[in-house]
């Protein structure tokens, strides 16, 4: 599938054309920063605040609420 060159787009040509159809469409980027899960860091504090959950006198209710949402979710499917 050979284009000619004449009609071959820049990168920056067909990203740009992807944002025009996407506003297009009524949408608009954004950009967000998350933390990186694949890091030591990230698995320690994890493991850290779960501990601290655990240990939590409300530990129960926490839990039953998580579980209420949960099974919410399974519910819609």
């Amino acid at each position: 599938m050979a284009t000619s060159t004449n009609t071959k787009q820049t990168t920056r040509q067909k990203v740009q054309n992807y944002r025009d159809r996407m506003r297009a469409r009524g949408l608009r980027p954004i950009q967000i920063w998350v933390p990186d899960t694949r890091t030591a860091h990230f698995a320690q504090e994890a493991h850290n605040q779960s501990l601290v959950i655990a240990r939590s006198e409300h530990e129960g209710a926490d839990q039953a609420f998580i579980d209420a949402i949960s099974a919410a979710d399974t519910d819609k499917t």
